[in-house]
């Protein structure tokens, strides 16, 4: 190895200087070969690394050149030095404190790497907390309790000397079917856009670069097949599918990762029409654009649009690219290559590291004086999963419980005799998604112990006079396990009947990247086991712990109850015991619909009349229970909602009705708890424009609020709702707030409307843009008058 050049100094050494200085005079002492080695990951490790954690893996990976020879230009990034195979936290600081020295030592100007890891439901390392999904995130409807989860994913991060976290995906579900329904955080572009945001502002005030996934389209492959062709227009890219994307950004993300799939023919990773003219020019994004795993590669060998690794380099840079991950297939040699015969431009190349040295130089990385060492190797007791970890991860997951039916059986009666049944019942694997560690790398090492603590639903009724059989695994089984079921709950007064997902990957699951379903039945016999249950006449109460929402139609009137947890993470078993016991309200709303007749044809909420029942067509979409949906053991008392225009700079309007095209609608919702125990509500509005200039949703959400309420306890809820979050892309391709007659609908699900308030948008026909406002205001609550309460 060559030791680092002292002799080459100038501003850029100097961290006082403006960083577009520094920049400029580092580059313009590099090469070629130094410049490029910027814009490539090394994945260390994953030759030895068992299983499939990404697509094509195996053809794939593998360092190109021998380690020596690969650093001695430098290395832009380290792939997954704790997320690749299970590796003791602070054995592994110590080797990337190494490995950094090495890459340091070896190139002239003594340039560490970034280092990024996935951190989707936590950092994916080993002994690292495994929280809630994010489909968990979206049912709690608590962006702040999302970012404070954010905060602390990204402080264990940077107690580990990882700088980037790959996450959080805001693809807006469109296909339950699609084996990543899990990893979204629902079907709604506001919900999505608002939890999303609150996570990557907690990533982001550790000092963690988030991670925008998966830029755009991902989530509306055809027919839920991952990676499959996008049959989408502008509008619902526009309208359905950016809005995420914009409000994350505001929150402060510093990297995007492009979609893998191709849109009208398009893939994304050789799309500068969207990677840059929109990304960069109409949203202003100026971080790094970062590719998915191996999709520059797929420009060639997926998508037939490259000839060879030089080729798909110079399109993938020209769309926007600024760095391959997660190994350096294509912008190494390749490129270097091509740059030399002319074929791609250097000047893309120096503006693709103009913006990875920018992110470098806001992290500190260039600084005199930055150590390798991770602050954990200094720590005196280096736990990742601690007792406020867990405590963080409960709260969480009781948030996110769903009550989706409930005839009273719920919460279950003390000294009843309860059979628990079912594959998700007593499998710590049941709480976790597919970017869990332990399902995501972990299920490739089973010698090794998971390195959490994970109660099962089983071990977590231990109160309860409970007898247990599995009746039949996620997949498989056999008669005799479910005639066992059946003599268990036939001999108990409820049965506790816990199915659902295996998470896992590219076929290695029933749920998780790669794993789509061909319809929404219950995976393998478990919906047989339910009817043989059902058939004892004991009291069933279903328990769904899922990656996707399942038909239910069939057994639905014969359920005493029905619990959905998701994928709730390491406290998830006690979160769902204490809501089965009543120790914990359940407070949860779906983040996606639940299908009843269609699940071959499945649809969100999101449709505009032809696209609900009507005449026209024999299939009825209608939701078994809709977006936004969750029930109570003690539900909230509304008072009247009342909707007042304000006309821009706090002018009262002509009158109630009447919302500027330019100002705000003030709306108030009084509630009130007459119960003997705390509840929460989660109060939606939502958007009805019955005549516009293009088909619209019947209605959309443009705001959401969560109110916890004391027993006794009064408060109003209070919106600020700019005219800005009624705009809509209309025939011209350009965003639009129209004047005319609108509805505001309020209520507690996306069809539980409690009261529908009509206003008139008045004034100018106005055109808007990507800064308009994009969220509600919600401003302080307070006591509730008697007299505005109903009841």
């Amino acid at each position: 190895m060559t030791a680092v050049d002292i002799s080459i100094g100038g501003v850029w050494r100097d961290p006082q200087a403006p960083v577009a200085e520094r920049i400029r005079d580092l580059m313009a002492r590099m090469t070629v070969e130094e410049k490029a080695a910027q814009l490539y990951a090394l994945w260390v490790g994953i030759d030895s690394a068992e299983g499939t954690v990404a697509p094509f893996q195996h053809e794939l990976a593998g360092l190109p050149a021998e380690w020596e020879t690969l650093i001695a230009t430098g290395v832009g990034q380290l792939t997954r030095v704790y997320g690749t195979a299970p590796v003791d936290p602070v054995e592994g600081a110590r080797g990337l404190a190494a490995v950094q020295r090495q890459i340091m030592a070896a190139g002239r100007f003594g340039i560490p790497a970034q280092v990024h890891e996935e951190c989707l439901t936590g950092l994916a390392a080993w002994r690292a907390s495994a929280f809630p999904s994010p489909l968990c995130w979206g049912a709690s409807f608590d962006p702040d309790l999302v970012r404070e989860l954010g905060a602390r994913i990204g402080a264990t991060m940077r107690r580990l000397g990882a700088h980037q976290g790959l996450a959080p995906v805001l693809d807006v579900a469109r296909d339950p079917r699609w084996g990543r329904t899990e990893e979204t955080i629902g079907e709604d572009p506001y919900l999505v856009g608002t939890i999303g945001s609150a996570y990557v502002a907690g990533l982001e005030s550790a000092g963690v670069v988030a991670t925008l996934k998966h830029f755009a389209g991902y989530s509306a492959s055809r027919a839920g097949r991952n990676m499959a062709p996008v049959s989408m227009g502008p509008r619902e890219l526009a309208d359905v599918i950016l809005p995420p994307f914009e409000m994350a950004l505001r929150a402060g993300a510093r990297s995007v990762m492009n979609a893998y799939t191709d849109t009208d023919g398009v893939p994304a990773a050789d799309d500068p029409a969207l990677l840059t003219d929109l990304l960069r020019g109409r949203l202003g994004f100026g971080g790094t654009v970062v590719a998915d795993y191996f999709s520059i590669s797929f420009l060639e060998t997926q998508h037939g649009v490259a000839a060879d690794a030089g080729q798909a380099a110079g399109k993938a840079l020209t769309a926007g690219i600024d760095v391959e991950l997660p190994s350096a297939a294509c912008y190494r040699a390749p490129l270097i290559e091509a740059v030399r015969s002319g074929a791609v431009d250097v000047a893309l190349v120096d503006r693709a590291l103009e913006r990875v040295l920018r992110q470098k130089f806001e992290l500190g990385l260039l600084d005199p004086g930055w150590s390798p060492e991770a602050p954990i190797l200094r720590e005196s007791a280096p736990e990742l999963d601690d007792v406020s970890a867990r405590e963080l991860a409960g709260r969480l997951a009781r948030r996110s419980i769903v009550l989706l039916a409930n005839d009273g059986t719920l919460p279950l009666a003390p000294g009843r005799r309860i059979a628990v049944i079912g594959p998700r019942a007593d499998d710590p694997g049941a709480m976790l998604g597919c970017y869990s560690f332990p399902r995501h790398v972990g299920v490739n090492h089973p010698d090794l112990p998971m390195g959490v603590e994970i109660p099962t639903l089983l071990e977590a009724l231990a109160d309860f006079d409970v007898r247990y059989q599995q009746g039949c695994p996620v997949l498989g089984g056999d008669d005799e396990g479910i005639e066992a079921a059946v003599r268990a709950a036939a001999e108990a007064d409820v049965a506790v009947v816990a199915l659902g997902d295996e998470a896992g990957l590219f076929g290695a699951g029933t749920s998780g990247e790669g794993c789509d379903a061909a319809d929404l039945r219950l995976p393998g016999r478990q919906e047989e086991l339910l009817e043989a249950v059902l058939g004892t006449g004991t009291p069933v109460v279903l328990v769904l712990l899922v990656g996707r929402p399942y038909e239910l139609s069939r057994q639905i009137d014969r359920l005493a109850a029905v619990v959905c947890g998701f994928f709730p993470g390491e406290e998830g078993g006690s979160a769902l015991a204490d809501v089965l016991s009543g120790k914990a309200n359940p407070a949860g709303r779906l983040p996606v619909s639940f299908p009843a007749a269609g699940a071959s044809q499945p649809s969100t909420y999101l449709a505009p009349p032809l696209g609900a029942r009507n005449q026209s067509s024999s299939v009825d979409p209608t939701a078994l229970f809709p977006f936004g949906h969750g029930l109570s053991y003690a539900a909230a008392t509304w008072g009247e909602a009342e909707a007042a225009g304000e006309l821009a700079g706090g002018l009262a309007g002509e009158s109630a009705g009447e919302w500027p095209t330019d100002g705000v609608c003030r709306l108030t919702v009084p509630l009130r708890n007459d119960t003997d125990r705390a509840t929460s509500e989660v109060v939606q509005v939502y958007l009805h424009d019955p005549v516009a200039e293009v088909v619209r949703p019947v209605r959309r959400l443009i705001a959401a609020s969560r109110v916890d309420l004391e027993p006794g306890e009064s408060r109003t809820v209070r919106l600020a709702l700019h005219a800005d979050l009624t705009s809509f892309t209309g025939r011209s391709m350009t965003r639009l707030v129209e004047p005319g007659h609108v509805e505001l609908h309020v209520g507690a699900s996306s069809t539980d409307i409690r009261a529908k308030l009509p206003v008139t948008l008045t004034g100018a026909r106005r055109e808007v843009g990507a800064d308009r406002v994009l969220s509600a205001e919600v401003e302080a609550d307070q006591q509730v008058p008697r007299e505005h309460l109903a009841g």
